[in-house]
């Protein structure tokens, strides 16, 4: 005769499920974490006293965009530090270069899953940390956005209803309608209709 009950212990009927403090179920990762941890991406985290910054290992400007913007631009999701300070501090220090422009249109098409992503992202720090990449896009690559645009704009159109958002997502699509010329507003208006530029 078998001595193991079918219905599992009484504690487990009693109490089906408790949640597990160290669980790491809401902590996302990503390739990113993983080339970043085995010294793949050409930066580390200087820990400051009050602030921390990035150390670049050679010169920011010489640093290519593919793959290492890619691989950052990836990065935007994770949840974990150091891993969101190094992919968020590194895409926005790579996006300040002068030449950005020049790096950046050729791997448009390679940048814009990840930051869909990120902007799709419930988590509010990941929305906003690619919110804020957009913001920082825009007036690089101007019109040169308009043929990605359709993708990242379904996330910003759901995030609308949120009252927290609307100020700055309204500002988002105002300052992206600028920045991509005439062609940019039936593009915003398909996604979202009640959009009119200031």
């Amino acid at each position: 005769m078998s001595t193991t009950r079918p219905y599992g212990k009484p504690s487990k009927r009693v109490n089906p499920r408790t949640i597990d403090p160290f669980s790491r179920k809401d902590q996302t990762s990503t390739q990113f974490s993983t080339i970043y941890s085995n010294g793949g991406i050409p930066c580390h985290l200087v820990h400051g006293s009050v602030k921390h910054k990035l150390q670049w290992h050679s010169n920011i400007e010489e640093i290519p965009f593919d793959p290492y913007l890619i691989l950052l631009m990836e990065g935007l999701i994770e949840s974990r530090h150091p891993y969101t300070f190094v992919s968020r501090t590194g895409v926005r220090e790579l996006l300040e270069q002068s030449d950005a422009d020049e790096k950046l249109i050729p791997i448009l098409d390679k940048i814009i899953p990840p930051l869909r992503t990120a902007l799709s992202s419930r988590n509010n720090s990941t929305f906003e940390a690619g919110l804020s990449v957009l913001n920082q896009l825009s007036p690089i690559v101007k019109s040169s956005l308009n043929d990605h645009l359709k993708p990242l704009l379904q996330p910003l159109a759901r995030r609308l209803s949120e009252s927290d958002y609307q100020t700055q997502l309204w500002e988002t699509l105002t300052m992206l309608a600028d920045n991509g010329g005439p062609s940019t507003v039936p593009v915003i208006k398909s996604k979202i209709p009640t959009f009119t530029p200031i």
